[in-house]
């Protein structure tokens, strides 16, 4: 008998070791939290649901705390595991362009088309990417993390986890959980900066409706635009190529089913697993570190800097138009990508000023110019420093 409970005893003593409970540290409780918050946010606030409770419940899975010596092979960066697999299609970075597949399928540039001038607006606005890019630096960044950190403030989490996949691979945890963090909080950063830097007449500048696009000028869009971007900057390939692909299977009108495969089912399947394993990355021993914390502020700082270029070179801009050609400031900070939420803030905001003043199809503009133009961005970057 007491051999048999000395036997029990060593056996449970031994099972103890593999529990979560046995390894669970203070980092761990931090980001189970963290993840409970996101997951708060997408549920009770709403804020991007689609990607913080993916990202939110992946942080739940990465910081499950098991016995790293065991060999059991479940953790995101153990070679082998189920998540490491899946991991890989960020680490690769093959989920980003699946997801511009998507995005291009269900954009309509026809704001842009028929106003090519909001162009600028979205190409102002990526001076937030490169403003953080120089602070990182000063910060004591290198000159690739640096890159990676920057693209936080073109508000596209693809391009970010695209970018810090080949630019600085230990970092990619931290900067993707920026990007989105901050996408999420479009409604909550921007209004403030929006009135601050705006008074009431340019509040109330009416623009003049787009024209009508015609469908031949939807399809040219995409190959003129790919051609243009692409020989400009050929590293951008991988986003671009699929952004305007994407966008002619919708517009060309005989590729419907591959249209809706796109911007459905595809675009769905890739969110899920790509919001699952970058918040999986979060394990507490390699996302808690001082660099991470420095990130989030650079994050913060960076889309602050890219929404304020936005909105002061419509007001620079404006005084050289006409003052029936002049542009509504509130659609400047659209310029970011955070398709279509940005958009939809400018839209927000004009209404509190003038309830008739609709600004959602000129802000869809510089908004989808945004998509492009970090995507530009990120490619200047990695044809300069890879």
């Amino acid at each position: 008998m007491g051999e048999f409970i000395t036997f029990l005893g060593n056996n449970l003593a031994d099972f103890w070791t593999y529990t979560g409970f046995a390894n669970a540290t203070v980092g761990h409780a931090v980001m189970i939290l963290v993840g409970l918050f996101f997951i708060y946010l997408a549920v009770a606030k709403e804020f991007e649901p689609m990607l913080l409770i993916p990202i939110g419940f992946g942080m739940l899975i990465g910081n499950i705390p098991f016995n790293m010596e065991a060999g059991l092979k479940v953790g995101i960066y153990e070679e082998g595991s189920v998540l490491n697999i899946l991991y890989q299609g960020v680490t690769s970075g093959w989920y980003p362009p699946l997801i511009f597949l998507g995005i291009g399928a269900m954009t309509d540039f026809s704001s842009l088309i028929s106003n090519p001038k909001l162009l600028l607006i979205g190409a102002a606005a990526q001076f937030g990417i490169f403003g953080a890019y120089m602070i990182a630096l000063e910060m004591g960044f290198d000159p690739m993390q640096a890159g990676a950190i920057g693209i936080i403030g073109g508000a596209d989490g693809p391009t970010a986890i695209f970018l810090s996949s080949k630019l600085a691979p230990n970092l990619m945890g931290a900067i993707a959980v920026s990007a989105y963090s901050y996408m999420a909080l479009v409604p909550v950063i921007q209004p403030p900066i929006m009135r601050a830097l705006t008074n009431k007449r340019e509040r109330l500048i009416r623009m003049k409706p787009p024209r009508v696009v015609s469908h031949t000028e939807k399809v040219v869009f995409p190959i003129i635009g790919l051609l243009l971007t692409c020989f400009l900057v050929p590293s951008g390939l991988p986003l671009l190529g699929m952004l305007f692909f994407g966008n002619l299977l919708k517009e060309s009108g005989v590729t419907r089913r591959l249209a809706e495969t796109a911007r459905g089912p595809l675009i769905d399947t890739i969110t899920i697993l790509l919001g699952l394993t970058v918040g999986a990355s979060t394990q507490a021993s390699e996302f808690l570190t001082v660099d991470s914390i420095k990130i989030f502020g650079l994050g913060a700082l960076s889309f602050i800097i890219a929404t304020t270029s936005g909105v002061l070179f419509v007001k620079i801009f404006n005084l050289f138009l006409k003052k029936d050609n002049k542009i509504n400031p509130l659609i400047g900070n659209a310029g970011v990508s955070a398709v279509p939420d940005s958009a939809r803030i400018s839209q927000v905001v004009g209404l509190e000023y003038d309830p008739t003043n609709y600004l959602l199809m000129h802000a869809m503009g510089p908004n989808v110019a945004g998509v492009i133009g970090s995507a530009v961005a990120a490619g200047i970057l990695l044809g300069f420093l890879m």
